[in-house]
């Protein structure tokens, strides 16, 4: 079953979904970030990236922002490490933005396609945590090429292992604790979709894109580029 990449639709994905389903289950992703410590790789990530250039201020995008907890994430690492940033988010689902709005979540939101934003928008690193796995193999080709041309210090996709374990633990673990149809449907078609080390070897080779490849917990792949 997972010996190669879903092409299974997530219900989050689809146009219809109506605003308060939406929003419930972004609080519920909210809540599973947490739980599964989703935030870390990008922010140690981050730590590398200040490391290794020196950057004493960022502008940071986040693709696929939903409802913007991984920004929140990142205002705080940023506070914490003595880094200013402005902060962007960018999510083609108008109820991504409303209910971070709601939330208080601090950035501008962009709602678009990702591939139709401005040219003349850059930034000095872009992030998108759990979100090319919504992607198919042309279009995260394309991805890749969007990344390079839009990220001045660094970018990086931070995702997830395609593997049994996390699918069975997934399976179970969210009808126990009883979330939404739509986060128990999404969440294992989201690691059915997600990737193995050769998926992204694959994918790299056919954009010509150089970038380091690692393994992180728990069950992550970071596939990203730090310029300095």
């Amino acid at each position: 079953m997972l010996a190669t990449r879903s092409t299974e639709d997530e219900w989050m994905d689809d146009a219809a979904a109506g605003e308060p389903e939406f929003a419930a289950a972004l609080e519920e992703l909210g809540r599973i970030n947490r739980l599964t410590l989703a935030f870390g790789p990008v922010l140690s990530w981050l730590d590398r990236l200040v490391q290794r250039t020196g950057a004493a201020e960022l502008s940071i995008l986040d693709v696929g922002c939903g409802g913007g907890q991984m920004l929140t994430a990142i205002e705080a690492w940023a506070e914490k490490r003595g880094v200013a940033v402005t902060l962007a988010g960018l999510d083609h689902s108008p109820w991504a933005a409303r209910y971070a709005e709601a939330q208080g979540v601090k950035a501008r939101f962009i709602t678009a396609d990702l591939f139709e934003l401005a040219p003349d928008e850059r930034f000095d690193v872009v992030l998108c945590n759990l979100f090319t796995h919504h992607l198919r193999d042309p279009e995260l080709v394309r991805f890749l090429h969007w990344l390079e041309a839009r990220a001045v210090r660094g970018w990086l996709i931070s995702d997830l292992h395609r593997h049994w374990l996390p699918w069975g633990v997934v399976w179970a673990g969210f009808r126990l604790m009883r979330f939404s149809p739509m986060v128990i449907h999404d969440s294992t078609v989201s690691i059915a979709r997600s990737f193995v080390r050769a998926d992204w070897e694959k994918l790299l080779a056919e954009a010509g894109v150089t970038a380091e490849l690692r393994w992180v917990f728990p069950f992550r792949w970071n596939v990203g580029v730090i310029r300095g």
